[in-house]
């Protein structure tokens, strides 16, 4: 699997990976990059059939994209990188946690859980995805990435218009990817000092989602953004990334 990929910030620096949630391209971590790369040499990937990345031929899982990332950090002749990962992102972040410990230092999983939903409910979406297309897609979109406040911002329309341009066969395999996720039983596997990040409107994950997160990964740390739902790091910038550089940065203040 090839993942499109690009990379900001000083090339010296501690790499960080960025990885973002189904129907997203890089551009969805675009007001942290400032923030990031002051401190960071920023990596970012789109997802399969999302941005620059080929559409996929084939069934799409979890651990072949997270094998994919590890092929990235080769690539880069990096053994090891910390990891944060939204949604379908931070799914990929749990996998790499608990089957490549020695190469993630430290893991975000923001807005996401060990499983999302109901298989029955993606594999639906996803037929009716190619069915249809990914504009079918967009307003439920709206409801669940944005709070009543923020949907009809700028920011808001710019993420949902970048939406409708992933491809149908990218989004649909992805969304397969997610409902056959269910990581419950590995989360004790999961190595790296971990925080989990969640918007307290989220209809995504609800409280008994993110509780299973942080009391099955060891040692696992919370933080909740306030007055955002899915795409919290989309809707509340500033916080998202105060909570994700405080968590990073330990280690070096340790």
């Amino acid at each position: 699997m090839t993942l499109a990929s690009r990379i900001d910030g000083p090339a010296d620096a501690p790499l960080l990976v960025l990885s973002g949630g189904l129907g997203t391209t890089t551009s969805v971590w675009r007001a942290q990059l400032p923030g990031l790369t002051e401190r960071f040499r920023v990596l970012r990937y789109d997802l399969p059939g999302h941005g620059g990345s080929p559409v996929p031929t084939g069934p799409v899982s979890v651990a072949e994209i997270g094998s994919a990332v590890l092929g990235l950090l080769d690539g880069l002749e990096a053994a090891r990188a910390s990891f944060c990962g939204l949604s379908l992102g931070g799914m990929v972040g749990m996998w790499l946690g608990a089957n490549a410990p020695d190469r993630i230092e430290r893991l975000v999983l923001a807005c996401t859980g060990a499983s999302l939903g109901t298989r029955e409910a993606y594999a639906q979406r996803a037929t009716a995805v190619r069915a249809d297309g990914v504009r079918i897609t967009v307003d439920g979109a709206r409801e669940r990435w944005f709070t009543p406040a923020f949907r009809d911002s700028a920011e808001a329309r710019r993420i949902l218009d970048e939406l409708r341009t992933i491809s149908s066969e990218g989004y649909a395999a992805c969304a397969e990817a997610v409902g056959e996720f269910d990581f419950h039983a590995e989360l004790a596997a999961i190595g790296p000092p971990t925080l989990v990040v969640h918007g307290e409107d989220d209809p995504v994950t609800p409280p008994a989602v993110v509780d299973a997160l942080v009391e099955g990964i060891p040692g696992a740390r919370r933080r909740a953004i306030a007055h955002a739902a899915h795409l919290a790091n989309v809707e509340q910038p500033d916080a998202f990334t105060a909570a994700v550089l405080s968590h990073l940065e330990q280690k070096a203040a340790a």
